[in-house]
């Protein structure tokens, strides 16, 4: 693989903009080699010798031993080279900053110039790599040392939940051992990850008596200091409005409360912490990946200099590179030592397979049988399609006098899950180009590393439910028409209950089986979309609430299964309660809901993030439910002015939704970008095909009038299958409106260099100078 290529893969890719630019590089490089073909440039030095060659004299040269002793005496007479090319040093700049500058030694030399260029370009992006490193490790120790703080008030915490009298002891036993410091310390001195000190309780026996090492009294007492209750007293509880009580805690009361000092409390406490942890080792890990991997890219990229221009600069520019900030700096190792060894000890007991195991992101594994079993689903589901093709046609169910009643009472019941079925299969085509054009859909939507699904897990899911609705088709439409079980009419009808029964039993199944993490992600995120206003909003959750409004007709349908089931008689096909106004209320009612949804997420992130996008936002979605009740008040009370209200609003909601979709959800139709009407930074290459989504979102926009507009009987439709037609076109729409909306999401991280969810912290110091 090519290094270019390699760099790609192992980018943070929300900080793509702060890593080395190599190809741009490459370029001035491919421009210096053009100009010396071209010119026949004569090499400045000597010229090396083929690679093959080289690499088989290397095998005949003495052993330098494993711990380079041949090396050590031939560095006490270094050899000066006159042939240097470039002489590198530092450069204060305003504001008191060092920055890297390269001179060229050469620039008379024919082709110059380019070379030149190609060092100042150099030195830029060397330079920007060593800003944003150093600001990033200076960010990391602030969130070091208020992990720190957050440590010292938790084994306060723990020694007074376990032990409620044990200051008192330790000022016992430290007064008899003569020690003659302060029993309590002030909480702000020597307060680092390294020398955070607990008192090692006891995990066996029934006693709970404190395990104190005594062996050598003197020596413990200078390294060993009682640990200080009197943080608690200068700490509270945040209580962060994540769930339906603490968001009525925040409106009725503050949003910080005080200790208990129960148990509970330490288990809640020690998990948010235990998060912040692994999330803050992520954050070294991939800082420390950052610097490895542009201090290769500049070695890379001087050895392609050297080989193109016959020149030995590379030696002289790595070893500035070594002694820069960038090579020279251990804060990060160091860090990553003092947070394994604090968390094995405080939260894995000690046991570091444990402790690392925890801290270290799980890796998804690719499995075979994924690919296997997706095939057979596909081709089972293909070849049932198939057999119910050749059965209504060599039956002629088409013209066959049940066909109103099965359209009217079946079809509805089936083409449930053909909704799912499409809207899975857009999802699993979503996640595909998320994945090949680099969007960070995992750590947008917030999953456990390594439990996200990819394209092929939700294909197979998809096909496996295709597989499920069309064998009871198959068997529903074989039941009815052979005579032997004609008479099993019951059976026959309660087919479709049973399959959803079946659905939901996989969906709410708790057993580790069939993707639980996701499922319950799922049944997660839909409980706080019905519950909007009481849940803090995240992104999977308005996403969520976004597709269940592309997903109306699924809604209906699963009212017409409670309605078909509970108040007609299944057994005949009744479907007579369709008639019934107050079902057509709760039509549109039920289409309602998720628009509602919306409206309260928005209003909730209105007032805690006082962003007034989010109050334009949830007019948006109220002018939608004001269309749907105007068009219920129109078939109520039919008339003029109702019918003229209901077409206007309509179409003025289509107006502020496809305005919204564009501009805001996309963020394109900028005229001054650099792209003309998209936007500056593009995933994908060719531009056309944002115009082609603009025009199709446009387009099919419009579907969501089914529910203003009341629609006939196509030429070779029927009036439910043009339903299906309309809403499966929905689906569609969303699911392009799925990939340019998370890519616009992925691009303002990238913008902002936002690779971590913020994790919150559960102590709140009232008073910071105490610390």
């Amino acid at each position: 693989m090519k290094f270019g290529k390699e760099l790609a893969s192992q980018m943070v890719q929300e900080w793509q903009a702060a890593y080395m630019d190599y190809n741009g590089l490459k370029k001035l490089l491919k421009d210096i080699l053009r100009f010396r073909q071209q010119n026949a440039v004569p090499s400045s030095g000597p010229v090396a010798r083929s690679g093959s060659l080289k690499r088989r004299l290397t095998m005949y040269r003495a052993f330098s031993g494993l711990t380079n002793r041949y090396n050590n005496l031939r560095a006490g007479s270094p050899r000066k080279n006159d042939d240097e090319a470039i002489l590198v040093g530092s450069v204060q700049q305003e504001g008191s900053v060092d920055c890297y500058q390269t001179m060229f030694l050469r620039s008379s030399d024919a082709g110059g110039e380019y070379e030149l260029l190609f060092f100042k370009a150099l030195d830029d992006e060397f330079n920007k790599v060593v800003k944003f490193y150093k600001d990033k490790v200076q960010e990391l120790k602030g969130e070091a040392e208020e992990l720190s703080k957050q440590m010292e008030a938790l084994i306060a915490l723990r020694i007074k939940v376990d032990e409620p009298n044990v200051e008192q002891k330790f000022a016992y036993e430290y007064s008899s051992s003569g020690y003659s410091g302060p029993a309590t310390s002030k909480p702000g001195r020597g307060r680092h990850m390294e020398v955070i000190h607990e008192v090692e309780m006891s995990s066996e026996g029934t006693s709970g008596e404190q395990q104190i090492r005594t062996e050598n009294p003197k020596m413990n007492t200078g390294r060993f200091r009682p640990p200080s209750l009197d943080v608690l007293g200068h700490v509270t509880l945040n209580v962060d409005p994540e769930t339906p009580v603490s968001t009525l805690r925040n409106v009725i009361m503050s949003s910080k409360s005080d200790l208990s000092f129960s148990a509970e409390e330490l288990r809640k406490v020690e998990e948010q912490l235990r998060q912040a942890f692994a999330e803050f080792y992520q954050q070294l890990r991939f800082l420390k990946s950052y610097c490895f991997v542009n201090t290769l890219a500049f070695s890379k990229i001087m050895k392609k200099y050297d080989k193109i221009t016959s020149r030995n600069a590379s030696r002289s520019y790595l070893d500035m590179v070594d002694k820069s900030y960038l090579g020279s700096s251990e804060e990060v190792n160091k860090l990553i030592e003092r947070l394994e060894t604090t968390f094995i000890k405080h939260f894995a007991n000690g046991n570091r397979r444990n402790g690392m195991k925890s801290l270290r992101p799980k890796h998804k594994k690719e499995r075979h049988r994924t690919t296997f079993f997706l095939g057979l689903f596909t081709g089972c589901s293909i070849a049932l399609v198939i057999t119910i093709i050749v059965t209504i046609h060599a039956r002629k169910l088409l013209n066959n006098p049940g066909r109103e009643q099965y359209m009217n009472a079946i079809f509805p019941l089936y083409s449930l899950f053909g909704y799912i079925f499409l809207h899975m299969l857009m999802y699993g085509a979503n996640t595909y180009f998320w994945k090949r054009y680099s969007v960070n859909y995992p750590f947008i939507f917030g999953f456990k590393p390594g439990t996200e699904l990819g394209f092929r897990e939700i294909f197979l899911l998809a096909s496996g439910l295709s597989v499920l609705a069309l064998a009871a088709t198959v068997s529903n439409l074989d039941m009815e028409m052979d005579r032997r079980t004609a008479r099993f009419q019951t059976l026959t009808e309660l087919v479709p209950l049973g399959l959803v029964a079946l659905v939901l039993l996989i969906t709410f199944c708790p057993f580790n089986i069939i993707y639980r993490s996701s499922r319950f992600f799922l049944i997660r995120c839909a409980w706080h979309c019905f519950l909007a206003p009481l849940y803090k909003v995240t992104l999977p959750d308005f996403f969520l609430a976004d597709q269940l409004t592309s997903q109306v007709q699924a809604i209906r349908c699963i009212q017409f299964y409670i309605c078909y089931y509970t108040l007609g008689d299944f057994t005949k096909r009744s479907d007579t309660f369709v008639k019934n106004s107050t079902y057509k209320i709760f039509l549109i009612v039920v289409a309602i809901i998720p628009y509602m949804s919306r409206v309260l997420q928005c209003l909730r992130r209105f007032f805690e993030e006082k962003d007034t996008s989010q109050g334009y936002n949830s007019l948006k979605y109220f002018s939608t439910v004001v269309a749907l009740v105007s068009r219920t008040i129109d078939e109520q009370r039919p008339g003029a002015f109702w019918k003229i209200f209901a077409s206007s609003s309509s179409g003025l909601t289509t107006i502020f939704n496809t305005y919204w979709d564009v501009v805001i959800d996309w963020g394109l139709l900028q005229r001054n970008s650099k792209n003309p009407w998209l936007r500056d930074k593009l995933l994908v290459s060719n531009k056309a095909v944002y115009f082609v989504a603009i025009v199709v979102n446009i387009l099919l926009r419009l579907v969501w009038m089914q529910l203003v507009l009341d629609i006939k009987d196509g030429p070779f439709l029927h009036r439910n299958g043009m339903v299906a037609l309309v809403a499966s076109l929905e689906i569609f729409r969303r699911g392009i409106w799925n990939f340019f909306r998370l890519e616009n999401e992925h691009l303002n991280n990238v913008g902002k260099y936002r690779a971590f969810k913020h994790v919150p912290l559960p102590f709140h110091y009232a008073d910071e100078k105490i610390m």
